[in-house]
């Protein structure tokens, strides 16, 4: 078990599980779910009270999606939360009258996300090399603390060698089996949460791949973030966003705050217990276009936001191959339709395009590099298949060195290949 290396790309929205021995290809470790076997494991937990009063019902990944649009009222669902990683804010939360902290969650979703493995994960390595993004989310995200929560959790399944390496960093070893010739990569990595980069030189010494790191940025924002412009242009403003109401003769606005929530579709349903929900039913009455607000308590009351959520995408996937797709969210009495032109998107993700833009330039100012002596590029994730995301970096290369593949198990696979490396001090770093 010592020659194997079990690498973990544990992301914002899926997990990715890969094991490397010796020689040979990483082969990723996979899940018979119910609709079909996956590698992609969606990081997310439900936790539902059994039927006696300690007991605690708690699934994960597909699973947990299922329990959770099955019962939403009884079932408390958790996504996104590496978000939450290095926020000195975030301490703990309250589920089923239990405390969980993040080191907890990330825990109890790893031995999850085994019980459900196929035999790649019957028994561990000794060694595991975790993904770790260049910059954590967050508007002060706490590096050393985020590491100390991982390690806690990877502490708890058991691994005696545990180390991290960055994302970018991992992606980049994947797509190095393919290069013919030395060069320079820059390897752009877009996940739900982070967007970062890496620029590594690899040279061929004696038949052997040797690399150098040479620069590195990141930036806490993706295609989460994209997913909410949507919905924030598109959706709200049909639920009373930008309306107003009336009140002792004055004609207010309708608060955005009510709409801030749309940013997670799985908070939605907590809304219903709030004293906002209680606000938003009292508002129907005095709003000057009664029938949009009536749209949001049905999308609150009704729990649409799974539906939802997947008419977004649907929509930002179509926009990848298409200047022009129609958005349909059809949802009991709710019916919104209509077309979005890549342009426009483009325009809504504007702000997120500058800040993805910015740290490619750091990329390379940190590297001390022009764009055109960098050889390569790769970019992987969902995000990186957006046009206006891809137009980022065909202004600063050359599109012919420019490629995008692999887009969920490139990080995985790399970074359990990453354990083949005679020096792992230059590839991996251990919690402080």
């Amino acid at each position: 078990m010592s020659s194997l290396t079990l690498g973990i790309d544990f992301g914002t929205t899926n997990t990715v599980v890969a094991l490397a021995d010796a020689s040979g290809p990483a082969h990723l470790v996979r899940f018979p779910a119910p609709e079909g076997e996956l590698f992609a494991f969606r990081s997310c937990l439900s936790f539902h009270q059994g039927d006696r009063p300690n007991d605690r019902v708690i699934a994960a990944g597909p699973w947990a999606i299922d329990a959770y649009v099955e019962d939403p009222a009884e079932t408390r669902f958790i996504q996104s939360f590496k978000s939450f990683a290095a926020s000195e804010s975030f301490s703990e939360t309250q589920i089923l009258g239990r405390r969980f902290r993040f080191e907890d969650l990330l825990s109890t979703f790893l031995l999850r996300l085994r019980a459900y493995a196929d035999a790649g994960m019957a028994k561990l390595p000794d060694r595991v090399i975790v993904g770790r993004p260049v910059t954590f989310a967050g508007g002060a995200p706490n590096e050393t603390l985020a590491l100390s929560r991982y390690e806690t959790a990877f502490e708890r399944m058991g691994f005696k060698e545990i180390l991290y390496s960055y994302e970018p960093v991992g992606a980049a070893f994947f797509f190095a089996r393919e290069l013919e010739h030395d060069a320079t990569v820059l390897v752009g990595d877009f996940g739900g949460g982070t967007s970062d980069f890496s620029i590594i030189r690899f040279e061929r010494h004696a038949g052997e791949i040797v690399s150098q790191p040479l620069g590195r940025s990141g930036v806490g924002v993706a295609g989460d973030a994209f997913d909410y412009r949507i919905i924030d242009n598109l959706v709200s403003p049909a639920l009373g966003k930008g309306s107003s109401y009336l009140s002792f003769g004055k004609t207010l606005p309708i608060p955005n705050r009510y709409y801030s929530t749309f940013a997670r579709w799985d908070q939605l349903a907590l809304m219903r217990a709030s004293r906002d929900m209680r606000e938003i039913r009292a508002l129907e009455r005095e709003a000057t276009e009664p029938e949009k607000i009536a749209r949001l308590i049905e999308v609150l009351d009704e729990n649409y936001g799974y539906q939802l959520y997947r008419s977004v995408s649907r929509l930002k996937e179509a926009l990848s191959g298409e200047d022009a797709a129609e958005f349909a969210f059809e949802a009991g009495s709710i019916s919104l339709k209509g077309g979005v032109k890549r342009s426009t998107f483009e325009g809504w993700i504007a702000p997120e395009l500058r800040l993805i833009e910015t740290a490619v330039d750091e990329a390379l100012a940190n590297a001390d590099l022009r764009p055109d002596q960098v050889d390569r590029v790769f970019l992987t994730g969902g995000s990186s298949l957006v046009p206006a995301v891809r137009a980022i970096f065909h202004r600063r290369f050359d599109p012919s060195r420019i490629e995008t593949g692999a887009e969920l198990e490139s990080i995985a696979s790399g970074l359990a290949l990453i354990g083949r490396e005679r020096d792992l001090s230059r590839w991996t770093m251990r919690a402080a």
